[in-house]
């Protein structure tokens, strides 16, 4: 039997259809935008990538600026989608912070792109993220796992400092952030690569207990 494409699910298929290739567009988009930057990524060149016109492209994002943009926001909604894994009901708090730090280790190591995305938006000054309504309460879920735990952990008295969770989520940040996006400039300098596989495993329990450390008070002037 032919399906009307008037018919539900010919329409349906259509959307599918359509799902898919934004997917695809924005994959490629993202390899291209971390590896050249906003301003040395070339829609021609995503489009010959994807062996489709410009004008699919346009059609689908309107411009470069908001193919970037949606790019943004898919790179970021997939780190929120990690840190909302963290079992914050079921797990100790010292084991729930612990997680988070190596959860965010994990997905830093395994996207690359996405620390190269954020090094190009910062030399923009966040000009892109400003614009996009997706982002700009993108960051509250993290913050209300980090706060769950932080008071948890005053609860039951495994932490004693009395953090701030956006200071929190700075501090493992900064660690998994800087180890991949000063690995060059960094093996230049000191002769190590901190991407390298035999750091890893030393790197990536260092974060959580630096963390840990941190909350529990430990090293804090008297």
């Amino acid at each position: 039997m032919t399906v009307s494409a008037s018919s539900p699910s010919g329409a349906a298929d259509r959307q599918r259809d359509a799902d898919r290739t934004k997917a695809e567009i924005l994959e490629v988009a993202q390899q291209e935008f971390a590896r050249h930057g906003y301003a040395g990524a070339r829609v021609d060149e995503i489009a010959a990538r994807m062996r489709t016109t410009k004008r699919m492209i346009y059609y689908y994002f309107g411009s470069k600026e908001r193919l970037y943009i949606a790019v943004l926001e898919k790179a970021y909604a997939e780190v929120r989608a990690v840190e909302r894994t963290v079992d914050v009901q079921h797990l100790a708090p010292v084991e729930a912070i612990r997680t988070l730090a190596e959860l965010t280790f994990d997905h830093h190591d395994a996207h690359r792109d996405f620390i190269q995305l954020v090094a190009i938006e910062n030399v923009h000054q966040a000009e892109h993220i400003r614009k996009s309504e997706a982002l700009a309460n993108l960051g509250t879920p993290v913050l209300d796992v980090i706060s769950r735990i932080l008071d948890a952990g005053q609860e039951s008295g495994d932490f004693v400092t009395e953090a701030d969770a956006i200071d929190v989520h700075m501090l493992i940040s900064s660690f998994c952030f800087f180890r991949v996006a000063n690995q060059h400039t960094f093996n230049a300098l000191f002769g190590r690569d901190m991407t390298a596989p035999e750091h890893r495993a030393r790197l990536r329990g260092m974060v959580g207990e630096m963390i840990v450390a941190y909350l529990r008070g430990q090293g804090a002037k008297s």
